[in-house]
């Protein structure tokens, strides 16, 4: 009797939106899956371009406080349910698999069951938009570093790190935080941050939506707050951000359109794709 096979799940990151970003192995991989576990961040032209018609696609998108985001465990069973039909499962998430997604849930399940599985680094949302936005992250003679951080809630960063963080001259990226952008701003004041670090928000980045918004951190009351930015938005901080204006080199949409379609959305619509596959599964 012939011992069954265990499937692999590829961990793949799809790049920022541009779908000429995707990488040769995530495409790869893409053409040859089984199955397709999909994030909301992750462009169209890029399922219906590399997604083969025999595959399964699947939404599991998330978006933060939103209701109908799928459950983080609901996407560890899947998962673990594809790969013991020996599937080849891909684990499609927007940007790259290991920058603030949730890549450790599924590493830790995916070990539990000794289902092999393999983690394809995409390009991440900050490089993305500051490269479209034409903002070198660690220009030289504007800084030497560059940090990746969160505020989606209120107590993930203390107040003595938000004294640390406006008094550094790293350029700060902040991701997911676009709704909480106020209380970066009046964190980063309240310590007295350099005049001369200017905000970027960078929506939609890479898209054909991609809009910049650049202000003075001091003058961002006047100029930026409580506008409500497109999902996903992501906020630079820093002095290199004065170079947008001599480097941009792409002009604002000034659309307010999704290009990634909201989770409810996702929810509610049965893609040409899905449709095919269905047909595939009752002809079998």
């Amino acid at each position: 009797m012939s011992r069954k096979q265990t499937g692999k799940v590829i961990l793949a990151g799809a790049g920022p939106g541009d779908p000429e970003l995707l990488t040769i192995k995530v495409a790869r991989y893409l053409q040859q899956a089984d199955v397709v576990l999909t994030d909301r961040l992750v462009s169209e032209d890029i399922l219906k371009t590399y997604v083969r018609p025999e595959a399964e696609l699947v939404y599991v998108g998330k978006q933060c406080r939103r209701g109908a985001s799928t459950p983080q465990e609901t996407i560890n069973e899947l998962l673990v349910e594809y790969a013991a039909k020996g599937k080849l499962v891909v684990r499609l998430k927007g940007g790259d698999v290991s920058i603030f997604s949730n890549i450790l849930d599924e590493l830790e399940v995916l070990a539990e069951h000794a289902i092999p599985y393999e983690i394809v680094p995409g390009v991440t949302a900050a490089l993305g938009a500051a490269a479209y936005a034409g903002i070198p992250l660690t220009a030289r003679t504007y800084t030497t570093a560059v940090r990746f951080l969160t505020y989606y809630k209120s107590d993930v960063v203390t107040d003595n790190y938000w004294k640390e963080l406006a008094a550094t001259n790293d350029t700060l990226v902040f991701y997911m935080s676009s709704e909480t952008l106020d209380g970066v701003v009046a964190n980063l004041t309240k310590h007295t941050i350099s005049a001369d670090k200017l905000l970027a928000v960078v929506e939609q980045a890479t898209t054909p939506l991609q809009n910049v918004h650049v202000t003075n951190i001091y003058e961002y009351d006047q100029q930026l707050k409580g506008k409500k930015f497109i999902s996903p938005s992501l906020v630079i901080i820093g002095k290199v951000v004065a170079l947008h204006e001599q480097f941009r080199w792409l002009a604002n949409s000034n659309s307010r359109e999704d290009y990634f379609k909201p989770v409810a959305k996702l929810f509610t619509t049965i893609t040409d794709h899905t449709e095919k596959v269905k047909d595939h599964v009752s002809r079998a």
